[in-house]
């Protein structure tokens, strides 16, 4: 027999509506825009099922989600610059709701679920990217081909604010986000820079939005990076904490990023050598495996050289946590082919720091210290064919040197010491930089690999940094 107050149970199950039922609760919805692709964040009360898919004429992007209570009303959203035109949604007949997305173009989602965190719980989030990839003028690669040809190009660094958009990074006081300082000294880093003759910088993004740590490191290649910088602000438990650091990639961390590029087929029609041209697809194994080595080796010590350089620079206007420059694993520092530092700009989580660091000053101040440090590594150490390597080089032109005949070689006007090659013309010495190989040097002074393998003996194609080869010039 059922007793009272079980009956009053069943009663009240019965009454109730459905929606009480249901698991999950959209509690908002964000969105976050960046230069490939728009991010639609829901905020759930827990982790559930849904589903994505694409409606045409209209192009309308629609997402179900079941066993979820339909939010009441939905915040003003901001889709401007974004495929997006409107959301609305709707309650399913079954328990759930959708959610349509009506497109200015047509577009393809991918959507996943983020488990919580320490600053939200969970998440659904829709990333759409247009099916038409229109690259902006500003976001091309930086080609300025006059300048490259006269042997005087900019210095490219790539300058990589952490964090972003659904990351916030380190929270200090006074809610003082790690990914707002951050772009700000990345910012003024540019600024001060472009300012200065013979650099130009780039930012990896340049507004609030995410990056992977992979797509970082693809921004820098695509735009021929010769140094990566990632600006972070540290954060640690303890509030007493403090001090700027300056970090370079860990020896092991080199070693499997190796082993990664080899293993990856993928890899193989990317460049090596920074600004260099070196393909890998038409290597063999063995090969690959030793250019790899030696572009890593060199990026890992020049990456040690500027870090160094760069601490040192912040040490006058910041504490050091530590006065030597730290290795670590960091995927962003894992470019084979670009020296690749990461700087903490101080600790948010101490407050007399966090105090620095929310300080417009301040962010002056260690935007210039990184600067200095930029612009000292590259007068000792500038790549061949740039705006600093021909003033190091004293800036030498043809009619001053009287009565020897000079060529250009990698914008350096040298000797041309007048021997023969196998066709008519004379040949210059040329002395083989990190990133070079015989394909490359073959195409750049329009001769056949065989050809140049002839005039300097060689049994193979494998050539070393700094060895001499004789290149042909003045052929007819």
């Amino acid at each position: 027999m059922i007793g009272k107050s079980s009956l009053l149970a069943i009663l009240f199950a019965v009454l109730l509506p459905l929606e009480v039922y249901a698991a999950e609760k959209v509690k908002s919805i964000r969105v976050w825009k960046a230069p490939e692709y728009t991010r639609v964040v829901l905020d759930l009360t827990g982790a559930v099922d849904h589903q994505v898919f694409m409606l045409k004429s209209p192009d309308r992007l629609v997402l179900d989600l079941t066993n979820t209570v339909s939010p009441k009303s939905l915040s003003s959203l901001d889709f401007s610059g974004s495929p997006v035109s409107g959301i609305r949604h709707a309650k399913r007949e079954s328990s759930g709701v959708r959610f349509v997305l009506d497109m200015r173009e047509a577009v393809k989602p991918k959507s996943f679920l983020l488990k919580p965190n320490d600053r939200y719980g969970d998440r659904l989030v829709v990333d759409i990217y247009p099916l038409s990839k229109s690259v902006k003028k500003s976001d091309k690669v930086h080609s300025a081909k006059s300048i490259v040809a006269t042997g005087k190009r900019d210095i490219v660094v790539m300058i990589d604010a952490g964090h972003g958009g659904e990351d916030p990074g380190a929270i200090g006081p006074g809610r003082l986000r790690e990914k707002d300082v951050v772009l700000s000294i990345a910012r003024e880093l540019k600024k001060q820079l472009d300012a200065t003759k013979g650099f130009k910088a780039k930012l990896t993004r340049t507004g609030d939005y995410y990056i992977s740590l992979r797509g970082r490191t693809r921004i820098a290649r695509k735009q021929k990076a010769d140094l990566f910088i990632s600006i972070h602000a540290d954060a640690f438990h303890k509030k007493s904490a403090r001090g700027a650091s300056v970090w370079a990639l860990s020896d092991r961390g080199a070693t499997s990023e190796m082993g990664r590029w080899l293993a990856q087929k993928e890899n193989d029609a990317d460049l090596i050598g920074g600004v260099g041209n070196v393909s890998l697809d038409d290597k063999s194994d063995v090969l690959k495996e030793v250019l790899l080595d030696l572009s890593m080796t060199n990026s890992l010590k020049s990456s040690l050289d500027v870090a160094s350089i760069v601490l040192g620079e912040m040490g006058k206007v910041a504490h050091l946590h530590k006065k030597h420059v730290e290795q670590a694993g960091f995927a962003v520092l894992k470019s084979p082919d670009i020296p690749s530092i990461l700087v903490e700009t101080g600790f948010i989580s101490n407050p007399t720091e966090a105090k620095n660091l929310g300080s417009l000053a301040f962010r002056k101040k260690m935007a210039k210290q990184l600067t200095r440090g930029v612009r000292r590594f590259f007068e000792n150490k500038p790549p061949v064919g740039t705006y600093l390597a021909w003033v190091k080089a004293g800036r030498p032109s043809v009619a001053s040197v009287p009565k020897q005949k000079t060529h250009k070689v990698e914008g350096v006007a040298k000797k041309v010491t007048k021997t023969h090659s196998p066709k008519s013309g004379s040949v210059a010495k040329y002395k083989v930089k990190h990133g070079d190989s015989l394909s490359r040097l073959a195409k750049k002074y329009s001769v056949s690999v065989n050809e140049l393998k002839k005039i300097n003996g060689l049994k193979n194609s494998v050539i070393h940094v700094g060895q001499l080869l004789k290149v042909p010039v003045n052929r007819s």
